[in-house]
């Protein structure tokens, strides 16, 4: 008898997951810049040590305020935040405008040796840095067989 509840679903739904990123973030790079207006899609690296899992997103322009972090149930790990944008003065006139506003959504799926509860946060400078904690993986019994 097991403790260990087995999903045999839950790699498939990340599978898909990672497969309409993979296509969303194609659509973003390839179309952008063909459309008239474009969202604002912070970039995100992920490094990880023996330790830890690093994510760092560049949010330019925002506070620590417009930006949240959650984690749900089935692992994944979400950033949401919006990028304002500031008051326009009367009687400028805007030659080219290149930056862009509004909310984003940023979704990873988390590896299971990842301590959830155990993740911390840092904003400075428009960079939010999240530290995941692994825990230790445990080595699973092995018991040697007496061969006759």
């Amino acid at each position: 008898m097991t403790l260990v509840k087995y999903e045999p679903f839950r790699e498939l739904e990340a599978m898909t997951r990672r497969i309409n990123d993979l296509f969303r973030t194609f659509e973003e790079s390839f179309f952008a810049p063909l459309a008239t207006t474009q969202t604002f899609t912070p970039r995100v690296d992920i490094s990880e040590d023996e330790k830890n899992i690093y994510i760092t997103a560049e949010l330019p322009g925002m506070s620590k305020e417009d930006i949240e972090v959650t984690i749900n149930e089935d692992g994944v790990l979400t950033i949401r935040g919006e990028k304002k944008r500031e008051h326009k003065e009367e009687g400028e006139n805007y030659i080219r405008v290149e930056r862009v506003f509004g909310s984003f959504t940023r979704s990873f799926v988390l590896p299971e040796n990842v301590k959830a509860d155990e993740i911390s946060g840092k904003f400075e400078n428009g960079v939010l840095r999240l530290t995941l904690p692994k825990a230790e993986v445990e080595k699973p019994n092995e018991v040697k067989v007496e061969i006759k």
